[in-house]
């Protein structure tokens, strides 16, 4: 597997096609959720799209989003059915922490996915809600990332309203 990390600007057509289908994959069509995954803030300036792959093909992906508060925001955590229970996710969890800065990160996890999370040093800030029908839990995690480096060149983008996964 090969790890990737790139702005908007940065993906080729196809990689967006396979990175977008892969969301469909697992979030509309899996779950049977209909909601608007193109939500604006794939293109924003600090927006990182973050993916592993197997010869071209997306098998793991997350979007790390830059937050008003200087907090890093995690969503649109998936992973390809096919690469399930091999450690994808706890691998892409991992390079996207270290990616982050110090303003912490946040992320709405699924509800049955908290304990996931809660592992790699996330706590629950929050009582659950139900979101697309989906029960989450809002959830932080102390900033331990790679620093200003990472983070100086981001400005801050405001977080629409909207369902953010």
């Amino acid at each position: 597997m090969t790890l990737h990390v790139a702005a908007f600007d940065q993906l080729s057509a196809a990689t967006l096609y396979g990175l977008l289908r892969l969301r469909m994959q697992v979030f509309i069509v899996e779950q049977r959720c209909p909601y608007q995954d193109l939500d604006g803030r794939d293109t924003e300036p600090g927006t990182r799209h973050v993916w592993l792959d197997d010869d071209g093909s997306p098998q793991a992906y997350l979007r790390i989003l830059a937050e008003p508060d200087g907090a890093d925001r995690i969503s649109r955590v998936c992973v390809a059915p096919a690469a399930r229970g091999t450690g994808l996710a706890r691998q892409l969890m991992r390079d996207a922490l270290d990616l982050t800065g110090p303003g912490g990160v946040v992320l709405d996890a699924q509800s049955y996915l908290a304990d996931f999370y809660k592992r790699l040093g996330f706590v629950a800030t929050g009582p659950e809600f139900v979101e697309d029908d989906i029960p989450h839990v809002p959830m932080r995690r102390a900033g331990l990332g790679g620093g200003p480096a990472l983070t100086a060149a981001r400005p801050p983008v405001p977080r629409p309203t909207g369902a953010d996964r």
